[in-house]
């Protein structure tokens, strides 16, 4: 680096050590910080990393310890205070804790969303690397040549699921990767060797395939730089991915409330000596880049300024109590700084009707025909899966789509559902829209952390980021068995995950629309077919214009009905009215279509009409979404109830593989027209 780049390093690890400082003797003490992290003897590389990505969409991953980094790519050091202390000016306006960092680009990179949980910064950056090399290549957007992506993480995260799944996908897809892994050999007051054989994950992969393995001391500047630098160029010109360990000491506790009673006396001396910001000083002053006087001047100035950052940071106010809830969707005309087409106003239109319009086709045809036609349409859509290239998913919905739009935009994954859905986010940031399939509910379990994080990243971040991602999934038993691992609906936990929208058509038509609406909106969605009626005659019907858009929160009367509402969705509908036949002109029956949102007003309206419900779905009845309908029809309609609102679903065991046993679980039309009677009798 040059003389005034190792200054510029002086002055941000200077700041970072003094800020640490401040807050751990003089505000936590004063409870004024309530939560904090110190970054002391980490900061080192992290700030000449920094100095490194300098393209315009290079892009970082970061933890709980990479203030420093956050610092020196162009956060301010009253953005870094106000974080901390919950005030308004802060990077989240005070909704998230101050070290799950994110930060638009200024004048270094995109610092992506960080995460509470260990381990899950790893998959969005290889998602935003993937993009990096979409975007150069396919889109031939030029700006976007030679960007990299790297993750900064602790060495116990190389002991997660997101660390091996994204090792896995930057390695057999060589994308431009850096693993930027410091070494303090602890997870809080655990060893590094419970988290990887030998304590040293740089020496386990000395021969993975395709990656560079650089390991150092990160806390000696000549070594640091140069591992860096050669790090970041390979990972550029697409040599390989790169993993970088840097061995530092953890000069602290894993946070304020940790006193390090685990280590010993030795130990911590050791660490002590090991002080990267002494050995910065021992290098600076003998290439006499600085003077000794000089340096002592430049502490006098990083001291006067940051304590004067720090009392704009205490003079700000704290956030608006009233604004709270925004931002836990897209806000209509406040489109967020990062993440999706509404970042860059990209608009879609479509295209003129053709041959498909008209045409008779079941409701797993329907899916493969809308992402035909919005892949021809928005070169930004990717769809991707395990098994859905060649092989055209487990289920068909996209067979062909391969071979007419190419690998690169359809293609198969690596079995891991970390990986899946921790890579769309990372595409998402980066301005692409990502269709994940996941082939059945439980499949989805390994990549939870992720769906949770994704669902909250616009609300966390104060709408400067979202990652608008759609998320494929059969759900439900099929028409041929069920059993306990294929045939999880599950529906009601994705209505409690924060940020998530809910799709559950039953039909061609409906799934159409709500499909086209995911694919240009702005929020993550969970597009959720069930098994039963994707290639049965109950769910099949002409495929709508191409113009057709079904919003969401709308729900379809199906048959209208004088004396009981029966509101359901997916393929309980079709149960329904089969059990409605028996009741003439008695049976309202309301499909929700979507059940986060879901239609309130049409469900209540109903309601406050027939004086009786029935809610059936085949998610189990405990916690089941229908006890959240039933539980606002008693606030909102309780003076209108000639009966108790009566729900039926499937009892809280798993669907059985046996038939005989699975129509016992699953509601069938007969008890469906039992419950009906006895709630039209009351």
């Amino acid at each position: 680096m040059t003389k005034a780049e190792w200054i510029h390093v002086v002055k941000v690890l200077l700041t970072s050590r003094l800020m640490d400082s401040i807050e751990e003797n003089e505000l936590a003490p004063k409870g004024k910080v309530l939560y904090q992290f110190s970054a002391r003897g980490h900061e080192l590389g992290q700030i000449i990393l920094a100095q490194y990505l300098n393209h315009a969409h290079d892009a970082a991953t970061v933890y709980y310890r990479s203030r420093p980094f956050v610092l020196a790519a162009g956060m301010t050091i009253e953005e870094g205070f106000a974080g901390p202390l919950a005030k308004k000016g802060s990077r989240n306006g005070g909704r998230d804790i101050g070290v799950v960092h994110n930060l638009v680009p200024r004048s270094g990179p995109t610092v992506l969303p960080a995460s509470g949980d260990v381990g899950a910064q790893y998959t969005p950056a290889v998602g935003w690397a993937q993009a990096i090399v979409y975007r150069s290549t396919v889109m031939q957007e030029k700006n976007w040549h030679k960007a990299v992506a790297v993750a900064l993480g602790g060495d116990a995260s190389c002991a997660t699921n997101g660390f091996w799944s994204a090792l896995t996908i930057a390695t057999t897809k060589n994308y431009p990767m850096v693993f930027f892994i410091e070494d303090n050999n602890y997870g809080i007051s655990v060893p590094g060797e419970f988290q990887t054989p030998g304590a040293n994950i740089a020496a386990n992969l000395a021969s993975f395939n395709n990656l560079l393995v650089l390991d150092g001391d990160g806390t000696d500047p000549e070594t640091a730089d140069a591992l860096i630098k050669r790090a970041v160029q390979h990972a550029r010109t697409r040599l390989s991915p790169v993993l970088l360990r840097l061995t530092v000491p953890r000069i602290c506790g894993h946070s304020g409330a940790d006193n390090q009673s685990y280590k010993s006396q030795e130990t911590i001396s050791l660490d002590k000596e090991r002080d990267p910001l002494y050995r910065l000083q021992e290098f600076i002053l003998s290439k006499k880049i600085l003077s000794k006087n000089a340096w002592a001047e430049l502490e006098a100035e990083v001291e006067s300024t940051v304590r004067q950052e720090l009392e704009k940071a205490l003079a700000q106010p704290d956030p608006e109590v009233d604004t709270i809830k925004k931002y836990a969707f897209a806000e209509e005309g406040e489109p967020q700084l990062v993440g999706g087409m509404a970042a860059e106003q990209v608009s879609v239109v479509s295209g003129s009707d053709d041959e498909t319009v008209g045409k008779r086709m079941n409701l797993i045809a329907g899916v493969n025909a809308t992402l035909a036609h919005e892949l021809k349409q928005n070169n930004r859509v990717l769809v991707f899966g395990e098994d859905v290239g060649v092989k055209g998913g487990v289920h068909g919905a996209t067979v062909g789509l391969q071979t007419e739009f190419g690998e690169e935009r359809v293609f198969d994954t690596s079995l891991s559902e970390e990986g899946i859905i921790g890579r769309a986010v990372g595409m998402a940031y980066a301005g692409l829209v990502p269709v994940a399939e996941i082939q059945f509910r439980k499949y989805l379990d390994p990549a939870m952390e992720q769906i949770n994080d994704c669902g909250t990243i616009r609300w966390r971040t104060n709408n400067q980021f979202a990652a608008p991602i759609i998320v494929r999934i059969p759900i439900g038993h099929s028409k041929r068995t069920g059993d306990p691992w294929h045939s999880v609906s599950g529906e009601a936990i994705f209505t409690h995950t924060l940020g998530w929208r809910v799709a559950i058509p039953s039909n061609i038509a409906d799934a159409v629309g709500l499909m086209r609406t995911a694919l240009r909106g702005n929020d993550p969605t969970f597009f959720l077919e069930h098994r039963n009626i994707l290639d049965t005659s109950v769910s099949r019907g002409n495929y709508p214009s191409y113009s057709h858009l079904l919003p969401f929160g709308v729900a379809n009367i199906l048959q209208k009905g004088e004396k009981i509402t029966v509101v359901t969705w997916g393929e309980m509908v079709y149960r329904v009215l089969e059990a409605a036949k028996s009741f003439e002109n008695d049976v309202e029956v309301i499909d929700l279509r979507t059940v986060a949102p879901w239609d309130r007003e049409t469900v209540l309206r109903s309601v406050k009409k027939t004086n009786r419900c029935l809610i059936a779905h085949e998610d189990t009845i405990t916690g089941g979404f229908g006890a959240e309908i039933a539980a606002v029809l008693t606030q909102e309609a309780f003076a209108y109830l000639d009966a108790p609102i009566m729900r039926i679903a499937t009892p809280d065991i798993p669907i059985p593989y046996n038939l005989r046993q699975m129509d016992v679980v699953v509601p069938t039309v007969e008890t469906l027209i039992q419950h009906i009677s006895q709630t039209l009798s009351y």
